[in-house]
């Protein structure tokens, strides 16, 4: 199978690219900075550009079955600006399947009906511009046909692969703590692969 990902270098997509090549799958990273790229994602086929830019998107996408994205927030407006440019050009090229990364505060809160996490008591954020762009994609991919999924972990230390995930839907797993990167770029993997939680939200950690 060969998977696009948007955002080849972020913190989740680097252990994704890694374990999907072990598995034998073609990739195609779109990518800001390839000399950086090339050093930590061999063996991935690489597309520098903007994942703000429909073309790059575009040639990222051409001739890829399923989608990743693991782009962050970043601190700007980067995620809510390109995962509709990413859904128009998989609905062109007749795509369905996106798997995205997410946050635990866009999941619903366990105590406070109607909220999600980051706007109750749950959440113990002071800053919630992350969580408000997330859950700005998570409403505009309900308003899509495409078959999204949005892995949502809750503190995400980078480490490698665990094991012992535990899954919830649209809700975070009761007394989750933490979860690596490795454990949610493999989590993501499987959830791609084996068509997993459709147009759902999955809280994941340990």
């Amino acid at each position: 199978m060969k998977i696009a990902v948007i955002g080849g270098t972020g913190r989740v997509s680097t252990h994704f690219i890694r374990h999907a090549l072990s598995r034998g799958h073609e990739i195609k990273a779109l990518v800001r900075n390839i000399h950086k790229a090339e050093e930590m994602l061999e063996g991935a086929g690489l597309v520098q550009g903007d994942a703000r830019n429909q073309e790059d998107i575009r040639k990222t996408l051409t001739d890829c079955e399923v989608v990743f994205c693991g782009l962050s927030t970043d601190k700007s407006d980067t995620l809510t600006t390109a995962v509709p440019l990413l859904t128009d050009e998989m609905e062109r090229q007749s795509l369905k399947r996106l798997v995205t990364i997410g946050t635990a505060g866009i999941l619903d809160s366990r105590f406070e009906d109607g909220k999600y996490r980051f706007e109750s008591s749950e959440s113990k954020r002071s800053k919630t511009f992350a969580a408000e762009e997330h859950a700005e994609v998570y409403q505009h991919l309900q308003k899509t046909t495409l078959e999204w999924t949005i892995v949502c972990p809750t503190y995400l230390p980078e480490g490698d692969v665990q094991g012992g995930v535990r899954f919830e839907l649209d809700r975070l797993p009761e007394d989750g703590k933490k979860v690596t990167t490795g454990d949610t770029a493999v989590f993501a993997y499987q959830t791609l692969i084996n068509d997993q939680f459709m147009q759902k939200r999955v809280g994941i950690c340990y």
